[in-house]
């Protein structure tokens, strides 16, 4: 594999020195972006898109030759499993993914396909290493998937919801079951994941979007342990480096030392918790990456920068940061903004690492 030219995410992620602070955003290649929106226009739709390994390595490739980022992500889906899992997976505009099928019994649970990623994800494997070629050793390619509680409240609710009542009256009600599709889809996150590593991901998230819909208890029974067993079971090297692993749970800021436990080296943040609080909690176990309201990308260049600014204050001296958002870039977001945002990053940073 070529050699990699900046490698300051990882080194973060594994709070390892580095000359000033790593950055990316979630939801980097997307619709705030005029030109991923002419390629998924060129592709038909978004599924289509996710499925030509050409395509998804262009619109991967556009927010890196606008800004200097620190890393790529994968540009696919976190609800690609339940799709090869039967479900049929659709968009509506306007309305967020939804599925043909859902899992709401032991039957449902039966009927799932068997599953195996080099087969039935095989396209995304082909779209990790046709970026992975392209990126040439530039920067690290993350790849990712959804947690088995994010994915299975798809599965169970068939799109997105508000109140999640058909999956919590699974997980209340009939426990078993819950714990039974949590488990199949941890299997598959395991090798959904590990497929990714050996197409040439070089670091990988886990988006837990809907943890926080859980209770206390509940978080940690049907969703942390889940993301534990799938760490615990990934590969850790490959070409010779480590392959760190980030958890991202959404309002997930309470159980910030449950989760410093699962395993993983990065604890991804959203913007309701302040990191330094953080970094106190749990910053001398992992690395965190975080956390900036993506709203404020809607703010002026100027506001942008102060907030940049108080978030690395925040956070203080040493590695074991990597500057993010909080959560997704939002589709009406002037490009020229985020420019502003790394550019403050790349500008104030570098003084907090002086020492290292």
């Amino acid at each position: 594999m070529t050699e990699l030219k900046n490698d300051r995410f990882l080194r973060a992620m594994l709070r390892q020195p580095v000359d000033r602070t790593p950055v990316w955003m979630m939801r980097q290649a997307g619709r705030y972006l005029p030109e991923y929106r002419a390629t998924r226009a060129q592709a038909g739709s978004f599924l289509d898109l996710c499925k030509n390994a050409e395509l998804a390595c262009e619109v991967t490739m556009q927010p890196l030759r606008r800004y200097p980022m620190d890393a790529a992500i994968l540009f696919s889906d976190i609800l690609t499993i339940p799709d090869a899992l039967g479900l049929g997976l659709y968009f509506e505009e306007g309305e967020g993914p939804k599925f043909h099928k859902t899992v709401r019994s032991e039957a449902d649970l039966a009927g799932l396909a068997s599953f195996k990623a080099d087969d039935d994800l095989g396209y995304v494997m082909n779209a990790v290493r046709t970026i992975r070629n392209e990126l040439n050793g530039e920067v690290p390619l993350i790849g990712f998937s959804g947690s088995p509680w994010t994915l299975a409240t798809y599965m169970v609710e068939g799109g997105s919801s508000k109140d999640f009542a058909n999956i919590k009256t699974m997980a209340y009600d009939k426990p078993e079951l819950m714990h039974a599709l949590l488990g199949l889809l941890a299997d598959a996150v395991v090798d959904y994941l590990s497929a990714q590593v050996r197409a040439g991901a070089q670091a990988l998230q886990i988006f837990d979007t809907w943890g926080g819909a859980l209770s206390a208890a509940g978080y940690k029974e049907f969703s942390l342990k889940y993301m534990q067993r799938i760490i615990s079971r990934l590969p850790t090297e490959a070409d010779g480096r480590r392959i760190p692993v980030i958890v991202f749970t959404k309002n997930g800021g309470q159980w910030l030392p449950a989760i410093a436990h699962c395993g993983a080296q990065v604890v991804g943040i959203d913007w309701t918790t302040d990191i330094g609080v953080a970094r106190s909690l749990i910053g001398d176990r992992v690395a965190l990456q975080g956390n900036m309201d993506p709203s404020m990308l809607y703010a002026s260049p100027a506001r942008i920068r102060k907030e940049v600014a108080s978030i690395l204050e925040s956070y203080g001296h040493g590695s074991g940061h990597v500057f993010n958002l909080g959560h997704g870039i939002t589709p009406g977001v002037n490009p020229d903004n985020v420019t502003a945002f790394v550019d403050a990053v790349i500008e104030l940073s570098p003084q907090y690492h002086q020492a290292d």
